[in-house]
């Protein structure tokens, strides 16, 4: 798991306050390339080697609202993975209440820069190594 510290923006915001709703999802994306480092892995040297690793679902659910300047953590986790396919999950929560702000998953394929899909375990063993260890 890793987790990841967010100050909210001001341009985050919307006219009510609040974070507006599509930010999370680039939150969540924060998470998943710290995910990644924390592996010891460079998602850009990944995209560099011909792996790439699309978006192919997204799902967030909202829970309580965030605004300007609250501190949030971005906990990121693997929930499946079978070396071509994964799914993150991904918790929200504001630091100063530890109140869950929103959760969600985002899926995705391993493939080639063709965007065809990849056996992650037959092109990079190692990293799939990693992904398994994370999985269990």
């Amino acid at each position: 798991m890793n987790e990841t510290e967010i100050v909210v923006r001001y341009h985050e915001t919307d006219q009510m306050g609040i974070v507006h709703h599509g930010n999370y999802v680039n939150w969540f994306e924060v998470g998943r390339t710290n995910f990644i480092k924390d592996l010891g892995v460079s998602y850009r040297k990944l995209e560099e080697s011909g792996v790439l690793l699309p978006v192919l679902e997204v799902n967030v659910v909202y829970h309580s609202p965030a605004r300007y300047e609250d501190i949030v953590t971005v906990r990121t986790m693997l929930e499946e993975y079978n070396g071509i396919r994964l799914k993150l999950g991904y918790e929200v929560y504001r630091n100063e209440d530890q109140k869950r702000i929103v959760s969600g998953t985002t899926e995705h394929c391993w493939t080639s820069i063709e965007m065809k899909p990849v056996s992650i375990k037959r092109k990079r063993p190692e990293l799939h190594e990693l992904f398994l260890k994370e999985i269990n």
